[in-house]
């Protein structure tokens, strides 16, 4: 850490030089304005980026016997998204193979604001349509809650009432529960790296990592609603056990309430809802428990399938009580306490179980 010390001129002026390096390497000239922020720990931010935007990044990729399974072009378009950049080109000497446009249909659909707008034969350029402002992290997270919870609870309706395409539904939305927190951790990165953005947004940094793990979160229990159904597809045309069906539903009912008090806690910085919440788990876990060892009395394949779905059961609830651990965490590094409803307050019918 370089020490400087603080000069004071024109009779009201406080006055300090700036590295020369750092001058250089910003390319900063003569009368070139530079923003400074002050940041919610005393420190001060001194940035060249003074614009509301975000400066505009591009990517290439070339295919030139680098780039020959799909699969691997599709990541490094979602790393390249989520990293913030405006513009993506995939660029080739030959004519671009087939998988190539396929991947970047794939990639278009899968995505947020992403649109191809100019084609060739040897290239693709890709370009952010999207203003970040646009899409308030709080409506992502609130949307991503609603499609999970419903995924869970239509897996049990679906396993219960043997509802083949409900069952199947709920695999399919699971894409958007991808899309939405891909959308989160890409406006994360543009924050951490455009403190003019995060001011627009009205977010602070670390607020916008706290809202990427609880979405990253979200997104784990939505993932285990998936790996339900997927238990659930072969059992369909099976005669279970009423009894063992009952109870784990009522598993799963528990699973989503302490889903809903995770996502209330958060939304209304609840620390002490938080904490019971997450005690709450135990009753879960004993349930399951319970559970597994009714399971292994049915016939091998169906016990392994009801033990996959009941370990999901338990894990989403697992996953939830980790929402209202951050918010515990984030509450008592902001030193923030517990406060009123405010507009951003949601509501959901609590459970008594």
């Amino acid at each position: 850490m370089e020490i400087r010390k603080v000069q004071f001129t024109g009779g009201s002026s406080y006055v300090i030089t700036l590295p020369k390096e750092w001058i250089e390497q910003e390319k900063i000239k003569k009368n070139d304005p530079i923003g400074v922020e002050i940041q919610p720990d005393g420190t001060l931010l001194v940035t060249k980026a003074t614009e509301a935007e975000p400066l505009q990044r591009i990517k290439e990729f070339s295919l030139e016997g680098m780039i020959t399974d799909p699969s691997y072009l599709f990541r490094l378009l979602i790393g390249a998204y989520i990293s913030g950049y405006t513009t993506i080109i995939i660029r080739s000497n030959e004519r671009l193979p087939p998988f190539v446009r396929m991947v970047v249909r794939d990639f278009t659909q899968m995505t947020i604001g992403q649109e191809v707008i100019e084609e060739t034969d040897t290239g693709i350029t890709i370009k952010d349509l999207l203003n970040p402002i646009e899409m308030p992290f709080i409506n992502t997270i609130k949307r991503m809650y609603v499609i999970v919870k419903t995924m869970h609870e239509d897996a049990m309706t679906g396993l219960i009432t043997k509802n083949r395409a409900l069952v199947q539904d709920v695999t399919a939305r699971d894409n958007d529960v991808d899309r939405l927190h891909w959308l989160i951790a890409r406006q994360t990165n543009m924050i951490l790296s455009h403190v003019v953005l995060s001011k627009k947004m009205g977010l602070s940094p670390g607020m916008a990592v706290h809202y990427y793990i609880i979405s990253r979160i979200i997104e784990r229990i939505g993932d285990h609603a998936e790996r339900i159904v997927d238990n659930a597809l072969p059992l369909l045309d099976k005669d279970l056990d009423p009894k063992i069906l009952d109870r784990i539903v009522k598993a799963s009912e528990l699973s989503v309430a302490i889903f809903d008090r995770s996502i209330v806690s958060f939304f209304n910085n609840d620390i002490k809802k938080s904490n019971r919440n997450i005690e709450s788990v135990q009753t879960l876990e004993s349930l399951c428990e319970d559970l597994n060892n009714l399971v292994i009395q049915q016939e091998t394949l169906d016990a392994i399938a009801l033990g996959h779905i009941i370990e999901s059961v338990k894990r989403a609830g697992e996953y939830s009580a980790d929402i209202s651990e951050n918010v515990i965490n984030y509450l008592v590094e902001e030193e923030m306490p517990v406060r009123k409803k405010n507009h951003n307050s949601i509501k959901v019918a609590e459970s008594n179980s």
